[in-house]
């Protein structure tokens, strides 16, 4: 699948800004587009309507940061889309899809996992939200029905964005699903811009679009956004209805990774996250004491 480019963001955005919002008046005449001309777009950011044209083509090479500042003043983007338009603008007007290497999590990363233990839920990302390594506990709250294990197999790794989208068991789980995917989606759009040449981004984006209608409609809106923070609204198979607030931290030496750790956000939320810690312990205990049974 072809990611985004620089033109179908720009239009996107344009077709979301009627003369109104940036007060110009439409004297009540029927117009052909949802929002604003390009000519319209061209005169508030100072530009000639023919090199806003040639930027909304890709034919216009490289725009200055100065060009790029006006159109997002113009179109009101939030610091996620404009951060999405820089990303588009560096774009190479002919670039190819390569194939990266497989990630795997910094040691320090690990090192940090390992030191929250099991009474606090987490999770490492990779760029294209493949799980690379959880505690017990992380693993236990968002995907039990997954082999723990299957991070560390490169054919097995779970991507939570496929899971979300393709597997009934991760939908089921989630109370406010509608809410999340909206966040999923948005945030693989920006993840696309930073790193458009990404092979594997742009195979599971199609993937997803190819077999999930929701995705797809999702994906057409062409809505960007970060994922920090946020609440998950969950349905546990185990230990029932749960709240969570995940939070994000980004790792310095591997900027593509995110540790996302999950807190209770209320008493009976933290109740059922300590039964869910003390059935992972009990297990663990268990699988231990099998591996140390004589034979």
């Amino acid at each position: 699948m072809e990611l985004e480019s620089l033109g179908a963001f720009l239009k996107s955005r344009r077709d979301r800004v009627t003369p109104a919002d940036v007060g110009l008046r439409a004297y009540g005449t029927a117009r052909r587009v949802p929002g604003l001309r390009r000519e319209e777009l061209a005169q508030l950011a100072g530009v000639s309507a023919g090199y806003y044209t040639r930027l909304e083509q890709g034919q216009a090479g490289m725009a200055s940061r100065q060009v790029l500042d006006a159109l997002s003043k113009v179109l009101q983007l939030d610091q996620a889309e404009t951060t999405h338009l820089y990303n588009l603008a560096r774009q190479p007007a002919t670039s190819r899809l390569v194939r990266p290497r497989p990630e795997r999590p910094h040691p320090r990363v690990l090192a940090l996992l390992a030191s929250l233990g099991e009474t606090l839920p987490a999770v490492v990302l990779g760029r294209r939200g493949d799980v690379l390594a959880w505690n017990r506990t992380g693993h236990a709250l968002v995907a039990e029905h997954v082999d723990f294990d299957a991070p560390h197999d490169l054919a097995r790794r779970p991507s939570i964005p496929r899971m979300f989208f393709l597997d009934s068991l991760a939908r089921d789980l989630h109370r406010n699903w509608a809410e999340l995917a909206l966040v999923h989606v948005a945030y693989l759009r920006l993840t696309a811009g930073r790193h458009p040449t990404d092979a594997r981004l742009a195979e599971l984006i199609g993937q997803l679009a190819m077999r999930s209608g929701d995705f797809a409609q999702l994906w057409a809106k062409g809505d960007v956004a970060d994922c920090t923070v946020g609440t998950m609204r969950l349905q546990h198979p185990t230990v029932g209805a749960l709240d969570v607030d995940y939070q994000v931290w980004l790792q310095p030496e591997s900027p593509d990774h995110r540790l996302e750790v999950y807190t209770p956000n209320d008493t009976a939320s933290a109740d059922a996250l300590r039964l869910l810690s003390d059935q992972v312990a009990d297990q663990q205990e268990h699988e231990i004491a099998l591996s140390e049974a004589p034979r």
